[in-house]
């Protein structure tokens, strides 16, 4: 092959699709797409209008392995590099969970919690923060609002600073701390902060989960522990020590924790408690509320 190519990105394309089908994709054609849009930096209509472009042999190279990655069984999220959610474009890696849409519905349910308080500025920690999914998009979607983003991987911080380097203006709103849930955070932020919230651990050891969960994404940001509800327990019994009265907390839960999860933030005596579904439907997450 020769410096301009003798092979289009539609013949990469068509040839992906039919190999990840072979390997049992049920999205091969779109996956195949975005890896063309990864390897050839052409999205939307650019795609399109460049399928019939000849493909340079570090273009194919690229490709290739892309491919050969995802058909190892890594996630696309991983073998693209970054993923969208909400607004953002977020680079992803094996440090951190991949960014889902049942998270999304999270986030939702926090800025509706915030945007209730009604006030002008506002306080807000994501503990656990992984990639920085929920902390950024708070803070790309609210002005005014001051966000801490806890974890207590440093390799997962590292993916969070880099994602917070393209956040632009709003970057600046954004505090990046390393420690345990509530640890790092200054003790002046005892009850300021007007939410709460958290993608936290809360899958069982024994709870079954798809291989390319399993195989790839990091266990600790998955297993808390032995049942599962240790990292919510933590949260909901520190909580109310660290909320303004009248602030929100938003957790997100595996979708057969409702029960538990409303017992321990009653335990810790905050009110208007309630479990909320994801788009499927599933319970997702817990709101509760220190009393004003």
């Amino acid at each position: 092959m020769n410096a301009d190519g003798t092979v289009s990105w539609r013949q990469l394309a068509t040839e992906a699709t039919q190999r990840l089908a072979a390997a049992g994709n049920d999205n091969a054609e779109i996956e195949a797409r975005r890896m063309v849009e990864e390897a050839s930096g052409s999205e939307g209509t650019q795609y399109w209008l460049g399928l019939d472009d000849l493909v340079t042999v570090g273009g194919v190279a690229r490709f290739d392995r892309l491919l050969e990655r995802r058909l190892t069984g890594e996630p696309l999220q991983y073998v693209l590099g970054r993923w969208g959610f909400r607004t953002l474009d977020l680079m992803v890696d094996r440090r951190v969970l991949i960014p889902r849409p049942e998270t999304e519905t999270v986030v939702e349910h926090a800025l509706e919690r915030l945007d209730r308080l009604g006030r002008p500025a506002a306080t807000v920690v994501d503990l656990g923060t992984g990639s920085g999914a929920i902390a950024l998009s708070i803070a790309a979607e609210r002005e005014d609002v001051e966000v801490w983003a806890v974890d207590r991987s440093a390799d997962a911080l590292a993916v969070a600073r880099a994602n917070l380097g393209g956040l632009g203006r709003d970057a600046t709103r954004v505090r990046i701390v390393e420690g345990s849930w509530f640890d790092p955070l200054p003790d002046e932020l005892r009850g300021r902060f007007d939410l709460v919230v958290s993608n936290p651990p809360y899958v069982a050891p024994d709870d079954p989960l798809p291989a390319q969960v399993a195989d790839w994404e990091p266990v600790d940001a998955l297993v808390p522990g032995p049942t599962g509800l240790e990292a919510l327990e933590e949260i909901c019994a520190e909580a109310p020590g660290w909320l303004a009265p009248g602030g929100w907390l938003v957790v997100e839960i595996g979708e057969t924790q409702g029960g538990a999860a409303e017992a321990l933030a009653r335990a810790a005596g905050m009110v208007e408690i309630e479990v909320r579904p994801d788009l499927a439907g599933r319970p997702r997450a817990l709101i509760a509320r220190r009393r004003p």
